[in-house]
């Protein structure tokens, strides 16, 4: 899991912003969840690879520079 966050801003149309986060309540997940998971699928999706902020990994690379 990611130690560090950053803010997304994304403008969408209040009614689906309305039936996006009553779909995610009555899925028991919050909408920063869906946002998050939808991201990390879309970079596999096409091939793209990232070592998530604050893990050893990124740290250790950082060090290196």
């Amino acid at each position: 899991m990611e130690l560090k966050t950053a803010r997304l801003t994304v403008l969408v149309d209040p009614a689906k912003k309305k039936a996006f986060e009553a779909l995610c309540a009555r899925q028991d997940v919050t909408p920063s969840q869906v946002v998050r998971r939808l991201i990390r699928d879309y970079l596999l999706h096409h091939g793209v690879t990232f070592v998530p902020s604050g893990t050893e990994q990124e740290e250790e690379t950082a060090s290196k520079f």
